[in-house]
């Protein structure tokens, strides 16, 4: 009886540390991103002045370890959908049109661009983060390091932003670089340009 009783009681022991060990140590998990909430604001910049826009995001996620931190994840983007916000009428369409050219992003060839994270490090405060990773646009892959922020809102949803500055010219867009072209004057467009990037994923 004793024995049974102890063995019973080994058992039960095991199942009660199996679940604490479940508990404290969650399965890796995988958040997908509502992509009618995330989108990615762009603004460049020239000699004479600036122009902002947004271009959507066509898929992603963001990536918990099995410790239940944040970890890693991944991210489209649309390139067909680049839009000008600064301006309106045919001079938006015009700006909209080049930008999708051969010019620069060549959309009709190169209609997707990515940026996948392959480094994680908290920076200490909750939610805050360096962030390293490959942007691959016009199928050229350059690494981009920046910081990036997590809140959790309501409904389980984590909402994770990021501004990144870009070479373009490390991605073949030259059009307009005082890099490669002499004599534009107030015409020259600066290489650099900004990307904030917001995403919200769902639990």
């Amino acid at each position: 009886m004793k024995k049974s009783s102890s063995l019973l009681a080994f058992i039960l022991g095991v199942v009660a540390l199996a679940g604490l060990s479940f508990t404290t140590n969650p399965p890796k998990s995988t958040l997908r991103v509502d992509t009618m909430n995330s989108n990615i604001q762009w603004k460049a910049y020239k000699v004479t002045g600036e122009h902002s826009g947004v271009v959507n995001i066509k898929s992603g996620s963001l990536e918990y370890n099995d410790q239940g931190f944040f970890s890693g994840g991944s991210f489209d983007i649309d390139m067909t959908t680049i839009k000008n916000t600064d301006m309106q009428g045919d001079m938006a369409g015009k700006l909209e049109g080049h930008l999708k050219s051969d010019d620069f992003f060549g959309v009709a060839k190169y209609p997707m661009a990515k940026f996948v994270i392959t480094k994680v490090v908290p920076r200490g405060k909750p939610g805050e983060y360096k962030i390293t990773g490959n942007l691959t646009i016009k199928q050229t892959t350059k690494e981009v390091k920046f910081d990036a922020n997590l809140t959790e809102a309501d409904g389980g949803k984590i909402i994770a932003t990021g501004d990144m500055k870009i070479d373009r010219s490390d991605f073949d867009v030259r059009y307009g670089s005082g890099s490669f072209f002499d004599g534009l004057g107030d015409k020259t467009i600066y290489d650099e340009f900004d990307l904030k990037v917001k995403l919200v994923a769902v639990r």
